[in-house]
């Protein structure tokens, strides 16, 4: 499917992006709280599934009759489709790490992906990047190895399935960057969610059991899909309307929000090394979000090309 039609022009109002940018982060450390809640009752495909057929209906009740055939409209739509299901993927790995582990150190390991982007948007997407990109993605890596250090009682299976997701989220970010001049938002939501409801759905004769759910319980899956789609649109807005140099230090809010509702809500307070090790992951992206561009105006820095997204 084809069509002419450009996405939005970019805009320069950064106190918009800013709030975009903090309701994103909020949602999406709301969204990992209220996944891990649910897997102590259910299996990670099962929840995953309900999470997409949920946020697949509200795109199609809240948004298909606003924007109509749009949101089916593509220009590339093999990596549209790629991007989809990558996400889908990370979406699983990360509730399987979320199983395993706590929200905090979880979601820290997690961002160790847009470090990982900014470096490989190099070799693969053949943007220029300097010596600063390399150092930020060796210190991402050191906070990494204090997070995750034998002996600091992370379940091992659960450090592989989140590192999994990372790996999954680069390629799905740097698929982002090149779609992002391409294709609509709301196109690009539609399909994630499309993909992730018909690959798990599928399977939901099988994965379907455990205790019925009480009200709070399904209020709770209802939560998870308007969040899932709330927070992937307000975090690809955002860098609509500010520059990405401004908007990424602002997605390690995440994290915050992440250690103070995994301690409000799973009393799980973490330890000072991993507390430094995510210290460290947030210095990194921070050092690859705010490195010199020189001669690029607002509207040009953005660009997708700074656009590194919650895999999950």
């Amino acid at each position: 499917m084809s069509t002419t039609s450009a996405p939005p022009a970019l805009t320069h109002q950064p106190v918009r992006g800013f709030v975009l940018i903090l309701v994103a982060t909020l949602l999406f450390a709301y969204n990992d709280s209220t996944n891990k809640l649910l897997l102590t009752d259910y299996n990670a495909p099962m929840v995953t599934a309900i999470r997409y057929i949920g946020h697949t209906l509200l795109m199609l009740a809240l948004v298909a009759p606003f924007h109509g055939r749009e949101i089916v409209r593509t220009q590339r739509t093999g990596l549209v489709i790629v991007r989809a299901i990558s996400l889908a993927l990370g979406s699983l790995l990360v509730s399987l790490a979320l199983q395993r582990m706590p929200v905090a150190e979880t979601t820290a390991i997690v961002y160790l992906c847009p470090v990982l982007v900014v470096a490989l948007s190099g070799p693969v997407l053949k943007e220029k990047v300097g010596v600063t990109a390399w150092i930020a993605a060796v210190i991402g890596f050191a906070g990494v190895l204090l997070i995750a250090r034998p002996g600091g009682g992370l379940d091992p299976w659960g450090v592989v399935f989140v590192l999994g997701n990372v790996m999954v989220g680069v390629a799905y970010n740097l698929l982002s960057r090149v779609l992002a001049r391409t294709e609509r938002t709301m196109a690009m939501l539609f399909y994630s969610a499309l993909a992730g409801a018909i690959g798990f759905g599928i399977f939901l004769p099988w994965t379907m059991h455990g205790v019925a759910p009480s009200a709070l319980q399904i209020t709770l899956f209802i939560g998870l899909g308007v969040s899932a789609w709330l927070g992937h649109y307000c975090f690809t807005q955002s860098y609509r309307y500010a520059p990405a140099a401004f908007i990424a230090p602002m997605s390690y809010m995440h994290l915050l929000w992440a250690g103070i509702l995994g301690w409000l809500i799973f009393g799980h307070a973490p330890e000072p090394v991993a507390i430094a090790g995510m210290l460290l992951v947030a210095l990194a992206g921070l050092l690859s979000a705010l490195r010199t561009r020189r001669g690029q105006r607002p509207a040009q820095l953005a660009s997708e090309d700074g656009l590194t997204e919650k895999a999950g």
